[in-house]
């Protein structure tokens, strides 16, 4: 593999840009001297994203898919969900995801996210059902710092 710092800017915006949920701003915060070693990129991109204005970060949220949809989503996020199964739920699990998908919306406006890799069904729904709970600002945290894990996954999974 290239170092993200021998790379063009369009080749580590091609490379780079997809770890965060069709925000490829994050990549371009941390051009043109991004970090060669991945732990270091994870953190410049975080910082990216933390130092963003609150309405940014909202959007980068919005971005991602509600768990368990049927809705169009980006190529990593489909792999997501399916190496965890959320393709293959039962009739019933289907309907929890959907029922706590549109119960978190509705309070928080944005949807739920979480960093699926590892986790059980049973696991996806016993979060969903204790953050409903959480305070608006702390969910918004929340859905950061998970949304920080899930584009460290992603570029841990680049070749």
């Amino acid at each position: 593999m290239s170092a993200p710092s021998s790379l063009s800017r369009a080749g580590f915006l091609a490379r780079y840009g997809s770890v965060y949920e069709a925000s490829p701003w994050v990549a371009e915060g941390v051009w043109p001297d991004p970090p060669d070693d991945r732990a270091a990129l994870a953190t410049a991109m975080a910082a990216v994203v933390d130092a963003a204005p609150r309405d940014l970060q909202l959007t980068l949220i919005r971005a991602h898919p509600e768990l368990a949809s049927r809705a169009r989503m980006a190529e990593a996020s489909v792999k997501e969900q399916a190496g965890v199964g959320l393709d293959q739920c039962s009739p019933a699990e289907f309907e929890a995801f959907q029922r706590f998908n549109a119960a978190y919306n509705a309070r928080f406006g944005f949807p739920f996210i979480f960093a699926v890799k590892g986790a059980t069904r049973a696991d996806i729904l016993a979060a969903f059902e204790a953050r409903l709970g959480n305070a608006p600002d702390t969910e918004f945290a929340t859905a950061i710092a998970q949304i920080h894990r899930i584009a460290g996954f992603r570029l841990a999974d680049l070749p």
